[in-house]
Formats: C-alpha cells, sequence, structure tokens
C-alpha cells in the first residue's frame, strides 16, 4: 500500500512538472507582444498581481498558524523565486544575448543538485548519472540556442543570468522546506507571491514603472497579461511547488531542460520559426539528457 501511495505521488509530481513546464516554455510569445507596450519589469509586477489575486479568489482562507522562521522562508522564496530570478534575467537579457541567457539559466538543476546536498538531507544522493545527464542536455540546449550562431561573451549579462539560475536553485530549496510546513499549497504559494510582491516595490522606482491603464484596453495585451497572471504565473507556481513537494528539488529542477525544446516546438508551430537539423539534434539530447537524469536505480 505504501509503495502504491509512493507511486501516485511521483507520478501526480511528473504530471504537475509537465503541465508547468509546457505552459513556461510557451511564455514568450506573451512576452513578445507585451513588449510592445510594457517595460520587462511592468509585465513582471502585473503578471503577479494577477497571479495573486487569482489564488485570493480560488482560496479565499488566511494561512494561519505560522511562526517568525517560517514567514522568512516563504520571505526568501518570494525575493528569490518571484522578484530577483525575472529581474536578473531580464536585466541580464539587456546586456547579452538570449541565446546565452538561455544556456546559463538552464544551469539551474546543477545548482540545485548540488544545494540539496548540503540542505536537505531527505534528498537522494546524487549519481554519475545525473551529472552525465546535465551534461548531455547542456549540450542539446546549447545546439538549440546558438543554432550555428557564434559564442559571444558578455561579462556583465552572463553573470547576471548565472546568477538568475542559482537564485531560481535556491527558490527550489525553499519551496522543498516550506512544503515540509504541511500548510495548504495555493495558501503557501500566495504567501510567497505577496512577498515577492512586496519586495519587488524598490525595483518599480528604478525601472521608470508606470500603470498605464489605458493599455489594457487592448485586447491582445490584456489577454497575454491575463495568460501570464493565471498560467504561468498563478497556476504553473501551484504545480510546480506541488511537484517539488512530491518529487524533491532536484527531479522537479531537471525539468527547466525542456523550456528550450518547448520554446522551438512552439516558435516553429505558432511563429513559423525554421527548425534546423542543430535544432533538432539538440532537441534529441536534451530530452535524452531528461530521462537519464530522472533514471532511478532498479534494485
Amino acid at each position: 500500500m505504501k509503495n502504491t501511495i509512493t507511486e501516485n505521488n511521483r507520478m501526480k509530481g511528473h504530471t504537475a512538472a509537465l503541465v508547468t513546464i509546457l505552459i513556461w516554455g510557451t511564455t514568450f510569445i506573451s512576452t513578445k507582444v507585451l513588449l510592445n507596450d510594457f517595460q520587462p519589469v511592468e509585465i513582471l509586477f502585473f503578471r503577479f498581481v494577477l497571479g495573486f489575486t487569482a489564488l485570493l479568489i480560488v482560496r479565499p482562507r488566511i494561512l494561519k498558524g505560522t511562526d517568525l522562521r517560517q514567514e522568512l522562508a516563504f520571505a526568501a522564496a518570494g525575493l528569490c523565486g518571484v522578484c530577483l530570478y525575472y529581474l536578473m534575467e531580464n536585466i541580464a537579457l539587456t546586456y547579452t544575448m538570449a541565446s546565452n541567457v538561455g544556456v546559463i539559466v538552464s544551469a539551474a538543476p546543477l545548482f540545485t543538485a548540488i544545494m540539496s546536498q548540503i540542505f536537505l538531507a531527505q534528498e537522494e544522493k546524487l549519481k554519475g548519472r545525473f551529472f552525465i545527464g546535465f551534461a548531455v542536455s547542456m549540450a542539446g540546449i546549447a545546439l538549440i540556442s546558438f543554432n550555428g550562431s557564434a559564442l559571444e561573451l558578455n561579462p556583465v549579462g552572463d553573470v547576471l543570468a548565472l546568477l538568475a539560475a542559482f537564485v531560481w536553485a535556491c527558490y527550489s530549496i525553499l519551496t522543498r522546506k516550506i512544503s515540509e510546513y504541511g500548510y495548504d499549497t495555493i495558501l503557501t504559494t500566495r504567501r510567497i507571491f505577496f512577498y515577492g510582491i512586496l519586495l519587488m516595490v524598490p525595483a518599480l522606482f528604478l525601472f521608470d514603472f508606470r500603470f498605464g491603464p489605458e493599455r489594457f484596453a487592448d485586447p491582445a495585451a490584456l489577454m497575454n497579461l491575463l495568460f501570464l497572471g493565471l498560467g504561468a504565473s498563478a497556476l504553473c507556481f501551484v504545480t510546480w511547488n506541488s511537484a517539488v513537494k512530491y518529487l524533491g528539488a532536484v527531479r522537479t529542477s531537471v525539468y527547466i531542460y525542456m523550456v528550450p525544446v518547448i520554446t522551438v516546438v512552439t516558435s516553429f508551430l505558432i511563429l513559423h520559426e525554421p527548425f534546423t537539423w542543430m535544432t533538432a539534434a539538440g532537441t534529441v539530447l536534451t530530452m535524452a539528457g531528461l530521462f537519464l537524469s530522472q533514471k532511478k536505480d532498479r534494485r
């Protein structure tokens, strides 16, 4: 009976992670549309405010019974996963190529794996296949991202992208810890959003934020904001946190390898961008690395 329950939870975790990545991999289309009228920090702020509102409507109860240590964990998760990660990634894109950022940020699972061995005693010990899978996936992601173009290093942008990957690993570790508190996942995600939005406010003044309500009258802008707020934020952060709860921080984080693959497939189907042999080879390598990293020992 115990094995059945464990297997059911594992399947729930893999399903939640897959749903999350399928949506996150398509958000670039909505972001591209919104960047015509919105600054990156404006998109970020509006999407998480929408996400927080949606979670409040879905679960109007208040999260009670937390202590100071737990509140600090929620605040740290909000700072890392909602505020710093997206700000660093967006700023990095202004200094270096998008392909560089895509490859470097995909290194988040490696940071997560290393940190989990230090801070999470309940996580599985890493096997050699995890690192082999990481190398294979990164090779595939590099093929997808660069696709024949030359590698151009930019210290400022590349370091910011690397810090973004590290910050996301911190978020994964924190959500794993938060899952042990036993609270409702929607309530804990909403609390994380609250702190993330609160800590984001100082950045709004640095990046010349404006409300601009007339922009919301555009149906395309409104629909894409709703997709990012309700789908990519409210739904996906709940499903991602659920996946971390069931699978652990490391096994969930390797699904990040799939983001470039989903992005390429979506751009081919929707934007009719070319699908080259390097893209195909990169997709195969990335998926092979993902499955290799997820593979468990047979007893």
